[in-house]
């Protein structure tokens, strides 16, 4: 049935906040559907506001240069086994960068070779900072997740062993430093503003530490996830007496193998939820106030979207009374557990039974078609 026809007089706002569907549309191309949707079946004026959100990791860096409406960056790095890669980054026009530490030390760098949990390592994460503070940057956001490595990140440091010589770079070198030499760290780090976006809260070390949860999935025995868990501990022991900074038991130190540790010590780096940190830097906030209705969605919708992610955050910042609806590939989240976290509702994109590989062409269509049906049902 064809919509009404729009009515002048009366005019809705419509603010829209979704993460994007991995692997089949990104943040910009799932708010873009979600807009043409809302437009094709709203019987008012629609003021439609945009703000392709992400949670801290994978995205984040599309989010906010489509958000920033700046052009991505590159320059020459390395990836988590030494070889020369080339890395994107971000800069804002008020001089904010932003880097994925995965455009370095990434699992997907290296999935063309064996994992090497004791000797990946995140020297070309430094790389990436270096070209940002050469650009000129005040403030550096620090995207991390997806890394192949768990070596407590020196970026630029280096860790000498006891006889003054340098560690071997990686995890497996941890258990060696004797202490931390930072003669070579490039001055304007700390005169820039560090944020560090975190997707877990994992602590540095111990059961459910850096290595012992994330270290399988790096490709390490559970040889190597005690000797990596060792190594951590020395670094944060040297870290302390270096330092007077303690880091074992800061929330969301495990996350990237550590690669926070000597950020916080070193630069007074701020650790914040991904998502939390993509909301203050885009203003989200700021985007929903005066909304009729909410949209956000990502690509499954389940009980850890309501703890740190992108639809947590878009609730944290939307004003009272206010419906948020949830449009995902799929939905896992009782209804019940949707009430008690804000979520007005949330409905599954795909329509009728079709492979991944169909619902990832279609997804486009289908998240229109959905927010279509939203806007009439509520009547906008």
């Amino acid at each position: 049935m064809a919509a009404s026809p729009k009515h002048a007089s009366r005019r809705v706002t419509v603010a829209i906040a979704p993460d994007s569907f991995k692997g089949s549309a990104s943040a910009l191309e799932i708010a873009e559907a979600m807009a043409s949707g809302v437009r094709e079946a709203s019987s008012a004026v629609v003021d439609i506001r945009l703000t392709p959100m992400a949670d801290g990791g994978e995205g984040t860096l599309d989010a906010l240069l489509d958000a920033w409406a700046v052009p991505v960056r590159t320059c020459e790095s390395i990836d988590a086994l030494g070889r020369a890669t080339t890395a994107r980054y971000g800069l804002s026009p008020t001089g904010v960068g932003v880097l994925e530490a995965a455009e370095s030390n990434g699992l997907p760098k290296v999935s063309d070779r064996s994992l090497a949990p004791l000797t990946a390592h995140t020297y070309g994460v430094g790389q990436i900072a270096l070209a940002l503070l050469e650009d000129g940057c005040t403030e550096i956001l620090l995207c991390l997740g997806g890394s192949a490595t768990t070596d407590g990140g020196a970026l630029g440091a280096r860790f000498l062993d006891d006889g003054g010589a340098p560690v071997p770079l990686g995890g497996g070198g941890l258990a060696q430093i004797h202490r931390i030499d930072v003669s070579g760290l490039d001055p304007r780090a700390r005169s820039v503003r560090w944020r560090v976006a975190c997707d877990v809260t994992n602590l540095l070390v111990g059961p459910h530490g850096a290595a012992a949860v994330f270290g399988p999935q790096k490709g390490a025995t559970p040889q190597d996830v005690a000797a990596l868990d060792a190594g951590l501990n020395r670094l944060a022991d040297v870290v302390a007496a270096e330092t007077g900074v303690e880091v074992r038991g800061v929330p969301g130190m495990g996350a990237a193998g550590g690669l926070a540790a000597l950020l916080v010590a070193l630069f007074n780096a701020e650790l914040v939820a991904g998502s939390a940190l993509v909301a203050q830097t885009l203003g989200l906030r700021e985007m929903l106030e005066g909304a009729d209705l909410i949209l956000t969605g990502e690509g499954h919708f389940d009980e850890q979207s309501l703890h740190g992610k992108v639809v947590d955050a878009v609730v944290a910042n939307a004003p009272e009374g206010v419906p948020v609806v949830v449009i995902a590939g799929e939905v896992s989240v009782p209804a019940q557990v949707m009430r008690e976290h804000g979520v007005s509702a949330a409905f599954a994109a795909a329509r009728g039974p079709r492979s991944l590989a169909q619902l990832g062409e279609s997804v486009r269509e289908d998240v229109a078609y959905s927010a279509a049906m939203v806007t009439r049902l509520l009547g906008l």
